[in-house]
C-alpha cells in the first residue's frame, strides 16, 4: 500500500512539474551560425537559466518552418509559439513598421534611432490588440541591391529580374512603381531561383548575404542604401501567458538586452559582411545616388495607403523630416 502511494505521489509531482514547463517554439529564416541565431540560442540560454529550466526555447533557424509568412501562419494555429521576423514578414499581423523600411525612407542610424521610439509605443499596443507580444525590436540594417550582373543607374535595370516576398501584393506593386520588375517568390526559393535564373536581382542587408553565401551567386552590389530593415521578436500572447508572470519581466530584460547588443552591432556586422565578400569577389558597384533614391520615392505613394496606413506613414516622414531640420 505505501508503495503504491508513493508511486501516486510520485506521479503527482512529475505531473506538477511538467505542467510547470512552458516550451516555446521558434522560427527564424537566420541561417544556423549566423550573429542573429547565435544571439537566440543564448536568450535561450539565459531564459532556462533564469527559470531554473521551467522556460525552454527551441529554435528552427534557416527557414525550415519555411518562409516568415509561413511562420506567421503557424503561429496563429499554435504551431510554433513565436518568431524571430522582419518587418516585412511581419505585415500579416501589423503593415505599420514597413514605413520605417520604405525605399529610401531612412538614410542613417541616427535617423532611425530619433524616428523608432517616436512610434514604437503604437506598434507594441497593435500586436498587443493582435495577441502578439513584441519581446524586442532590432535593428537589422541597409538593405541593398545585390544582382547578378553590374547595374549602375535604375534605367538600367529594365532587365532586371527582382525577388519579391509573396503574400504581399501592395509591396510588388511599391517595387514597379519604382520601376523595376519583381518576381513573387517564397523568401525560401531565392537560392534555387537565383540558380536558375528566375530571378537576378536580391534586396537585403550585406550580413544576410554573407552567411547565407548569396553573394556567390548575385556578386554585384548597388552602393546605394536602398531601404532600412528592422525586425522584431513575437511571441503569441497565450503562450507568454502561461509563462509564470514572476518570471515575464526577467525574461523580457534578457530579451531586449539581446535586442540592444543587436542594435550596437549592427553596423559594424554589416559593413564588415561587405568587407568580407570584397574579399571573396563581391564587386560593389560605385553609382550615383540620386537616380536611385529617386526611383525609391516613386514607390511612396503605393507604399502609404496601401501597404501603409496614410496617418502612419506621414508621422514617420514628419519626425525624419523634423530630425533632419534640427541636423543640418
Amino acid at each position: 500500500m505505501r508503495k503504491l502511494l508513493l508511486a501516486v505521489a510520485l506521479a503527482a509531482l512529475a505531473s506538477t512539474a511538467s505542467a510547470q514547463e512552458v516550451v516555446v517554439k521558434l522560427g527564424t529564416l537566420a541561417p544556423n551560425g549566423s550573429t542573429w541565431h547565435n544571439l537566440l540560442k543564448e536568450m535561450g540560454e539565459r531564459w532556462a537559466q533564469a527559470s531554473g529550466g521551467r522556460v525552454k526555447l527551441r529554435i528552427y533557424a534557416g527557414g525550415t518552418q519555411g518562409s516568415e509568412g509561413d511562420m506567421v501562419r503557424k503561429m496563429a494555429v499554435g504551431q510554433l509559439q513565436a518568431a524571430a521576423i522582419t518587418n516585412v514578414g511581419m505585415h500579416d499581423i501589423v503593415k505599420e513598421p514597413q514605413a520605417l523600411s520604405a525605399p529610401g525612407m531612412i538614410q542613417s542610424e541616427a535617423e532611425f534611432n530619433a524616428v523608432f521610439p517616436k512610434v514604437a509605443p503604437q506598434l507594441d499596443a497593435m500586436l498587443d490588440q493582435r495577441g502578439y507580444v513584441a519581446l524586442h525590436w532590432s535593428q537589422i540594417g541597409f538593405i541593398r541591391i545585390f544582382c547578378t550582373k553590374p547595374y549602375r543607374t535604375p534605367a538600367e535595370m529594365s532587365d532586371a529580374k527582382m525577388f519579391a516576398w509573396d503574400g504581399d501584393p501592395a509591396s510588388v506593386e511599391a517595387w514597379k512603381a519604382a520601376g523595376f520588375r519583381p518576381v513573387v517568390l517564397s523568401s525560401t526559393d531565392v537560392v534555387p531561383s537565383l540558380q536558375t535564373g528566375m530571378i537576378n536581382c536580391v534586396a537585403n542587408v550585406p550580413l544576410y548575404f554573407l552567411t547565407a553565401r548569396l553573394f556567390e551567386r548575385a556578386s554585384h552590389m548597388v552602393d546605394v542604401r536602398w531601404g532600412y530593415l528592422i525586425g522584431a521578436t513575437l511571441v503569441k500572447k497565450d503562450a507568454w501567458n502561461k509563462i509564470p508572470a514572476d518570471l515575464r519581466p526577467k525574461l523580457l530584460a534578457i530579451a531586449q538586452e539581446i535586442g540592444a547588443r543587436v542594435d550596437a552591432d549592427v553596423k559594424k556586422l554589416n559593413d564588415d559582411a561587405i568587407v568580407a565578400m570584397k574579399k571573396q569577389g563581391l564587386d560593389v558597384v560605385q553609382v550615383d545616388p540620386k537616380p536611385w533614391l529617386a526611383a525609391a520615392e516613386k514607390a511612396w505613394p503605393v507604399v502609404r495607403g496601401k501597404v501603409v496606413p496614410a496617418p502612419f506613414f506621414d508621422e514617420v516622414v514628419k519626425a525624419r523630416d523634423a530630425y533632419r531640420a534640427k541636423a543640418r
